[in-house]
């Protein structure tokens, strides 16, 4: 399970952001999000959050935004997982 929710998340920053191909491949929990990755602006997250609910098969209350979750890799992950595991 949390290795599919981690391909998934990997592949929607990839499509949504415009990375690299494998690009997204290098990141750790550690990996830096939102202020380390010039794709990922305040445009991004929307788009970003509306493919993690689709793909992801989640929903996302606005509420449940704040900075942190897009701190790191590893913060983001770990919450696409526990709304999974809520869903």
């Amino acid at each position: 399970m949390h290795s599919k929710t981690d391909r998934k998340l990997r592949q929607i920053l990839e499509d949504v952001l415009g990375l690299k191909p494998g690009q997204v491949d290098d990141f750790t929990e550690e990996t830096g999000l939102f202020g380390e990755l010039p794709e990922l602006d305040s445009m991004a997250v929307a788009g970003l959050l509306t493919e993690m609910e689709d793909r992801l098969d989640i929903v996302i209350d606005e509420d449940e935004i704040d900075g942190e979750l897009f701190e790191t890799y590893g913060s983001l992950l770990a919450f696409a997982v526990a709304k999974q595991a809520a869903a």
